[in-house]
């Protein structure tokens, strides 16, 4: 069955939602991020997706304290992205209460580091960020396209022992208009041993619905909740969280 996980964006301490990932969009939603988290957990929800849009744009990670507050004050379990650079940064997530780590860039621009943080801390604990445009990678926070292609990216980091894949379609980003199961689809159709988590476009419950026929294990949504188009307790009740 399907699991959902409510995401939570940090910009100057609070949450945020972006459309496409253009900062220029910046909704501010005005309420202590922790707030959110206890929210979530107090309705059954098991783990929470934290991205730090700060690090992700000054190349370090910026929001620990957000995270080690969220990881002391609750039981969620995080995956923390954003601005995951050097293995200070990956280190400090880590000692600050997640998880997992979630690493796009780096895994792109130095995959041998990326390989070094995989064998270090386990495959159970880093999540390869595949964020995808138009079929290619893109990183720095979604300003920058690659020159790899999606399925050869994941295609690359799963052989090296990578088992949990974010794979987000910037397109449908923060618009609310469904996401790619088709995609989806495919990359579960080549890696079918992928924990894949779906990223981007969930509006509502019958998204919810249609990836978890299409077989998607995980999805990560955040705009629906703050715009008031999902209840969370009906997702609560309909995914057995509580």
């Amino acid at each position: 069955m399907l699991q959902p996980i409510p995401a939570i964006d940090i910009i100057d301490g609070k949450c945020v939602r972006l459309t496409k990932g253009d900062y220029a969009t910046k909704m501010v939603y005005d309420r202590d991020p922790l707030e959110f988290a206890k929210r979530f957990a107090d309705l059954g929800f098991k783990r929470l997706h934290m991205v730090d849009l700060d690090g992700a744009r000054s190349q370090h990670v910026v929001n620990l304290d957000i995270l080690n507050r969220i990881a002391t004050h609750t039981d969620l379990q995080i995956d923390y992205g954003g601005g995951i650079k050097g293995d200070d940064d990956i280190k400090a997530v880590y000692d600050g209460g997640a998880s997992w780590a979630t690493i796009g860039s780096v895994a792109v621009r130095e995959p041998h580091k990326f390989d070094q943080w995989l064998k270090a801390y386990g495959a159970q604990h880093i999540i390869l960020g595949a964020d995808t445009r138009d079929g290619y990678i893109s990183i720095n926070g979604w300003k920058e396209d690659s020159q790899q292609t999606l399925i050869d990216f994941i295609d690359r980091h799963m052989r090296s022992g990578v088992t949990h894949v974010l794979c987000t379609d910037i397109s449908r980003d923060g618009m609310l208009k469904g996401p790619a199961v088709a995609l989806y689809k495919e990359i579960l159709q080549r890696f079918p041993t992928c924990q894949l988590i779906a990223s981007g476009g969930v509006s509502g419950m019958a998204d919810l619905e249609a990836l978890d026929e299409a077989g998607v294990p995980y999805v990560v949504f955040g705009k629906a909740i703050y715009e008031g188009r999902i209840d969370l307790n009906e997702v609560a009740k309909r995914f057995n969280l509580n």
